[in-house]
């Protein structure tokens, strides 16, 4: 797909930890690099895990995305590459942990990311990306209230386990919250349903409930639990580069494709 003067962002984002978030941040900016797109990652959770699963390393006096939220830097400033062709990430530090608190005294608190990304596509020597993806910390607190207002969509992972629905449902009405009174173009580009189990009944109940619910939000390919997957981060790789044949590089493969259909079908509309 050509790349577009003006990125698509989506927020990756799910209130409850574990359930593969950031995984799917971090595979799905490879496999959207693989195919010719240029991704930036934007590591917005103070534990870093986006950025050091792509094998990016914390540094004495590394400049992050909170110095970009806090603005003491531009993300020009704090975009390093992955060593992957086509992906860049904006690393997160540790002082993310006291973001919301600082956040909450300075002006335009939910729109620091967004400010940000528009000074970015503006400055005419900044690399062109065609997505940036926002990993989210495990809350809803103004770190992703921040990327839920800079974003175009929110892509969620969602665990397939018994309270899935019930997390998703305390997720959704946030959403229709800043859509309402923080940015109307917000929608959901979709749901990805992770660490599935064909041996365990419980999977495949979680996946048909989501899917009476949400019907065609909820992405055909499913994510499968696999051992290459959680084994990758401790290597810092992509699952994709760690072992290209393994079931869950081969999901992220299909995810990309889904996603990059959908989004082909939203802009033709």
């Amino acid at each position: 797909m050509p790349q577009t003067s003006t990125p698509r962002i989506l927020a990756l984002a799910n209130q409850k930890g574990g359930v593969g978030k950031t995984t799917t941040a971090i595979n799905l900016g490879t496999a959207l690099a693989a195919v010719g797109e240029s991704v930036l990652i934007v590591d917005l959770d103070p534990q870093g895990n986006a950025s050091t699963g792509l094998g990016v390393m914390r540094r004495p006096q590394q400049r992050s995305t909170y110095h970009v939220l806090m603005g003491e830097a531009e993300l020009t400033d704090v975009i390093v590459s992955s060593g992957i062709p086509r992906l860049d990430c904006a690393p997160s530090t540790m002082d993310l942990l006291g973001a919301e608190l600082e956040l909450s005294e300075i002006s335009r608190k939910t729109y620091r990311l967004a400010d940000a990304i528009q000074r970015l596509e503006a400055n005419p020597i900044a690399r062109r990306y065609s997505y940036i993806l926002a990993d989210c910390p495990p809350s809803l607190n103004l770190l992703t209230i921040n990327a839920l207002s800079a974003a175009d969509a929110i892509l969620v992972p969602l665990q397939c386990e018994f309270f899935a629905l019930e997390g998703l449902s305390q997720l959704l009405k946030t959403v229709d919250r800043v859509k309402g009174s923080l940015n109307p173009k917000l929608s959901v580009q979709g749901v990805v349903l992770t660490m599935f189990d064909r041996r365990n009944s419980l999977s495949e109940q979680v996946a048909q409930d989501v899917r009476s619910v949400l019907g065609d939000k909820v992405y055909q390919t499913v994510i499968p639990r696999n051992v290459r997957v959680s084994e990758a981060p401790s290597h810092g790789k992509p699952v994709l580069l760690y072992d290209h044949e393994c079931a869950g590089s081969q999901a992220y493969i299909r995810l990309a494709s889904e996603v990059i259909r959908r989004e082909r079908d939203l802009r033709a509309a």
